[in-house]
């Protein structure tokens, strides 16, 4: 018997002509398979998996109505990403017959980029160039606004035929629809400009005809910006305002969204609190009689059931968390929230992948979004194999070969599992990494490992019974030829992490990549009191100039900006050092910003072009264009990479024992969790 541990999640939601199984969306995303799946296989099997195990209704990738309104993505007129003609029909028919098969229900989301597209012949309500895109749009005509609408309605009706059960406008985070509503990208003066009611003319003409011509028993979801978080943006008077006007023009279901991507606030990076917008959603819940809908940053069944049960939203989207694990819904309705492989907002793998135009996955889960690649298949050949190495790489591979039939022996020198996950979940906003060292914990054991904490391998122990050896041993830091590098100001970038409250407080970092990033961070910051829920979202807002009062911003309007930031104080000077001039090339390609914004925030004074000469009881001396000077500081970090940990292979090769390497132990350079956990599924399919 099942006792149902989240009821608000699982409670239906009757619409009239229609009823949801349950309050949880799965939100949309753009994967990438919208332009490279050719026959809709994988957009079936990704939809598929998530609709088998549970979510009530799923909303698609952006699908454009027009070329125009495309990403800039090479596609074609049968594609997934486009349906402006009968020619795409069928692929989506195919990937609504895999939803419907397991009684979830599809809306289409209906995305048009405007100035926000990567392609040249990018419209816009006005020749105004987005900061994230290389061309300047042209200024729609009359003409073109009208085709542009038609586009959207043929769309919608296209999709009716397909089979969908609804469509979701998409009117936030900057595009389109949103750029003809904000003062910020809208100076037109015609009746498509001017005031407001001018400005959401054009949102409003899309819904009243997409209305007639789908008729009432078709779901219209609406995604409203309801805190642009840019300057010029829209007030909360004009949010409500508009969201009162959709629900008049026939909108079933109002959805949330935050923030344009051009915002200076990060509103989905690990740095944002959870349920960090769920304020605004409340507040909108107040002003209209359709559902409403909470989104961004929410990652587990328990923060779901907290909102429904706060009354802080009808229903509560998640994208990324589908991503990191297709059985999300099975396991909460199961009691099973413990197994859940829950999402830790790093965006390495979906969003970087996607604005790199690679196919989107996931750090913590490969195989999503390549469902039919890396299909679970059992052993042949049963084989006792040895593990070397708790971190990502590790768990990754026991797990996988667990789940294959083999019988794995799990070797960790440390008490506890998770190898570099350990140093990772201490830096500021990754304590979430915690999150993944319970999931792969609870799997490995309910697959049988057997793991061997605190007991170090070695080629007697690992020459025993065992058919293979797979190193995941991890790396160790690089040491530099430097003078003075023995002096004691010295600490390399783990024991700086482990004894941060010991570190001086004028420090200088050696090494810009990633890791000299989050050292950086992490001294800045790292006696900072435990926040509780509401004052550590307090602070993030005070952090990145929110106001949770929608009070103005600097162009006096009040669209969630505060006048400017106001960071806490470092509790250390900062030197982030590199021998290269361009900072930060092996951050992600959507967080990379966010970083580089905390450092600024923090006063860090950033070097590049360095030489460095020595180090001794004075502080670092370096070179830069010839100046040489000394940087005072108590110690210096040591960020410049690692080696391979992986020591063992050629012991154990001599003694005739069949090795594998992944992880840093195969190739040491940055730490890279996502390679990590991949090589261990792909080791673990062929071994």
């Amino acid at each position: 018997m099942i006792i149902m541990q989240y009821p608000n999640m699982f409670k239906p939601l009757d619409l009239g002509f229609t009823k949801l199984a349950n309050r949880v969306i799965m939100g949309s995303m753009h994967t990438g398979l919208e332009e490279s799946d050719k026959t809709g296989e994988r957009l079936s099997a990704f939809y598929g998996a998530r609709a088998e195990a549970g979510v009530g209704l799923i909303i698609t990738g952006g699908v454009a109505p027009n070329i125009e309104g495309g990403t800039g993505i090479p596609s074609h007129a049968a594609s997934f990403g486009r349906l402006d003609s009968d020619a795409a029909i069928p692929i989506h028919q195919k990937v609504v017959d895999a939803v419907h098969q397991h009684k979830s229900k599809i809306l289409l989301q209906i995305l048009h980029t405007g100035r926000y597209s990567f392609a040249p012949n990018l419209l816009a309500p006005s020749a105004i160039r987005a900061p994230i895109s290389p061309h300047v749009p042209k200024e729609m005509s009359e003409s073109d606004i009208e085709d542009t609408i038609e586009d959207f309605v043929n769309c919608a009706f296209r999709a009716k035929k397909a089979g969908y059960d609804g469509v979701e406008i998409m009117g936030s985070e900057g595009y389109l629809i949103n750029q003809f509503i904000a003062k910020r990208t809208n100076q037109r003066n015609d009746e498509w400009g001017g005031s407001f009611e001018n400005r959401i003319k054009f949102p409003i003409e899309i819904i009243r005809r997409t209305r007639a011509i789908v008729g009432k028993n078709f779901i219209l979801m609406y995604r409203l910006s309801m805190i642009d978080l840019v300057e010029g943006g829209s007030s909360w008077e004009q949010v409500v305002a508009l969201g009162k006007a959709v629900e008049s023009e026939g909108v079933n279901i109002i959805n949330t969204g935050i923030g344009w991507h051009e915002s200076r606030v990060p509103t989905i990076a690990q740095v944002v609190p959870a349920k960090a917008w769920t304020y605004v959603t409340k507040a909108m819940k107040q002003e209209v009689d359709i559902p409403v809908v909470a989104c961004n940053r929410i990652n587990k069944p328990e923060q779901v059931e907290e909102i429904l049960t706060k009354g802080e939203a009808d229903m509560v989207s998640m994208a990324r968390p589908f991503l990191a694990d297709a059985q999300f819904m099975l396991k909460s309705f199961e009691g099973h929230s413990e197994q859940i492989n829950t999402c830790i907002a790093c965006n390495q793998a979906c969003l970087d992948h996607v604005f790199e135009m690679k196919t989107c996955s996931c750090l913590v889960n490969p195989r999503a979004c390549h469902e039919s690649i890396y299909k679970k298949t059992k052993a042949k050949n049963v084989k006792k194999i040895a593990v070397v190495g708790s971190g990502p790489a590790g768990m990754s591979f026991a797990l996988e070969a667990a789940e294959c039939g083999h019988e794995v022996v799990l070797f960790e020198k440390e008490k506890q599992l998770g190898g570099q996950l350990n140093i990772a979940k201490k830096i500021p906003s990754k304590e979430i990494f915690e999150e993944s060292i319970r999931y792969f914990s609870n799997l490995l054991k309910a697959q049988g490992v057997k793991i061997k904490l605190g007991q170090e391998a070695n080629i007697e122990n690992l020459s025993k019974g065992f058919d293979e050896v797979v190193l995941a041993s991890g790396i160790m830091p690089r040491k530099l030829k430097i003078e003075g590098f023995a002096n004691k100001k010295v600490l390399n970038y783990i024991d700086a992490i482990n004894g941060a409250k010991s570190v001086g407080k004028r420090v200088a970092i050696i090494g810009a990549g990633g890791i000299g990033f989050d050292v950086a961070e992490l001294l800045l910051h790292n006696d900072a009191k435990k926040e509780n829920e509401e004052e550590g979202l307090l602070a993030f807002q005070k952090k990145w100039g929110i106001d949770g009062n929608w009070g103005s911003d600097g162009a006096g309007q009040k669209s969630g900006l505060a006048k400017s930031p106001s960071p806490p104080m470092p509790e250390r000077q900062v030197f982030l050092l590199q021998r290269g001039e361009k900072f930060g090339r092996s951050l992600g390609k959507t967080t990379g910003w966010i970083h580089k914004a905390e450092m600024a925030l923090g006063g860090v004074k950033m070097l590049g072009g360095v030489e460095y000469k020595k180090i001794d009881d004075e502080g670092l001396h370096i070179e830069i264009n010839g100046e040489a000077q000394t940087l005072e500081v108590d110690n210096v970090v040591i960020c410049a990479g690692q080696i391979a940990n992986d020591e063992l292979k050629e012991p154990l090769e001599k003694a005739g024992i069949r090795v594998h390497t992944i992880g840093g132990a195969d190739e040491a350079g940055e730490l890279d969790a996502k390679r990590a956990i991949l090589q261990g599924l792909e080791l673990a399919e062929k071994i």
